[in-house]
């Protein structure tokens, strides 16, 4: 490297043999304080008594123990490194240094290894054998030009932090914006649910009272009836008692008459059968009967679109069953779950067990593709749809149908289906597609371990028209088991 230190053999040679016998093998520096061991190895004694306090009293190199012998100062040893840093020119130690100087040897720093990344004076060259070196003014702009290509890194980064700031903001407004929107459908959704049930209640109320005005009114008869005959009653006893008070003669001339009156041939009253309310009708199991009944106002979807994975190039409906094209992007945050720039929408429930299916009304949409994929399915570049990269599928486009395999192969219709259905089983790593008008199967798909390893999502891609593809609603049954 041009202007950088010699660090040859004959370089390092010249360095003085006399220093590496007064270096500390602990701090690497000229003795200070030194303390001789009873294995005759010297080191510092603040080098000592930092190891020592680490381990138990052991030579830091020989690790012999040194026991309970009280510290011998090397006085020879300690009067060598003295002269030694006399004739070097070295300050003294208790001698104040600036920033210049090499905390080890005292000495100008006028280096700087390389692969150390640090300045150096003459005499730390012998503790850097083999690094590369330069001089003070050829290691600072070495450095800064390093150091500026990392400043241009982090200011890309800044950029680039930026706009993910501008990016989130946008993300928590629109968040605001979903929270709003489900807030309105929601509370349109029960508003009507609402209406449904008040309009039920009405209904409900109204048979209740016409049963009751029914029964009262059969009620009010009988006892009309009743009264009649009682009134009836009573007044013939009245003349059976004043008959029996005539002479005899007379009342028996008149006993035939009196006898043939005082037969009762009617049966006694009673309260009819059914008289009283429905109850059973009217408010038995009323909370199953009115869910019963609610069904007839309520769509069921096995499938529903994902707003959170559509391309911004879809325009969904609010109840989230139907998608075309958009006419404009869609101002939307480019989070991890979204297709694009792939015109694709997943639905919003994965499958990891079980049986499937879904039916999907493309209607006379000239380009479309419908299938399955993995979760793990690249969604922020553009990608090959095939069973290679986890997509089960089949398309029309150009007026051809085919089944989405590395090869292509070609479906051949005898007529054009308005309606696909899917049919998905997990266990068997089995993807069927069918005529949803005719029933006719199309084609079968399965993975290549015959079962789905990863998360299996609805797939669609309605191209870019104007006309939706829609999400067929499913059937409902209510089950009575005991």
């Amino acid at each position: 490297m041009a202007g950088s230190m010699d660090t040859s053999p004959a370089f390092l040679d010249g360095v003085s043999l006399l220093q590496e016998e007064l270096t500390c093998p602990v701090c690497a520096g000229i003795f200070r304080d030194p303390i001789l061991l009873s294995c005759t190895h010297s080191f510092c004694r603040d080098c000592l008594n930092k190891s020592w306090q680490q381990q138990h009293k052991r030579c830091p190199l020989c690790r012999k123990e040194g026991g309970d012998a009280p510290l011998i100062p090397n006085r020879a040893l300690n009067g060598a490194c003295e002269t030694f840093l006399k004739d070097r020119g070295w300050r003294p130690p208790n001698t104040e240094l600036g920033e210049d100087h090499c905390p080890l040897h005292r000495l100008e720093l006028n280096l700087f290894c390389l692969k150390d990344e640090t300045p150096i004076c003459v005499e730390c060259v012998a503790l850097h054998r083999g690094h590369g070196l330069l001089t003070i003014p050829e290691g600072a702009p070495y450095c800064k030009a390093e150091l500026e290509f990392k400043v241009k890194i982090f200011e890309g980064k800044v950029k680039t932090f930026l706009n993910t700031e501008n990016n989130y903001n946008n993300t928590v407004e629109y968040i605001k914006h979903q929270a709003s929107h489900a807030e309105k459908m929601i509370k349109a959704e029960f508003k009507r649910l609402h209406e449904v049930l008040v309009t039920e209640e009405v209904l409900r109320l109204r048979v209740l009272a016409h049963e009751e005005q029914e029964k009262i009114a059969t009620m009010e008869r009988m006892l009309d009836n009743l009264s009649d005959d009682i009134t009836f009653l009573q007044q013939e006893i009245e003349d059976f008692k004043r008959q029996m008070e005539n002479e005899d003669l007379s009342f028996l001339k008149k006993f035939r008459d009196l006898k043939s009156r005082a037969q009762w041939t009617a049966d006694d009253p009673e309260l009819p059968k059914d008289i009283l309310l429905d109850m059973g009708k009217h408010v038995g199991s009323l909370g199953f009967k009115i869910w019963t009944k609610m069904q007839m106002n309520i769509k069921y979807n096995p499938v529903i679109f994902d707003p959170n994975t559509a391309s911004p190039w879809l325009s969904l409906a609010h109840d989230l069953t139907s998608i075309k094209e958009s006419q404009e992007r869609q101002v939307a945050p480019a989070n991890p779950e979204r297709f694009d720039p792939c015109v694709f929408i997943l639905g919003h429930e994965g499958y990891t067990t079980g049986r499937h299916k879904w039916d999907v009304i493309v209607g006379d949409n000239p380009k479309w593709i419908l299938g399955v994929c993995a979760e793990s399915l690249i969604r922020k570049k553009k990608f090959t749809v095939s069973t290679k990269r986890g997509v089960w599928a089949i398309s029309l486009s150009k007026g051809v149908y085919n089944v989405m395999t590395p090869e292509r192969m070609e479906l051949k219709l005898e007529r054009r289906p308005e309606r696909i259905r899917i049919k998905l089983d997990m266990e068997m790593g089995l993807v069927s597609f069918w005529d949803g008008g005719t029933g006719k199967h199309l084609c079968s798909l399965t993975s290549l371990t015959n079962q789905f390893d990863d998360t299996i999502f609805p797939l669609f891609g309605p191209g870019l028209h104007s006309a939706p593809m829609v999400l067929a609603p499913g059937k409902t049954h209510v089950h009575h088991t005991i």
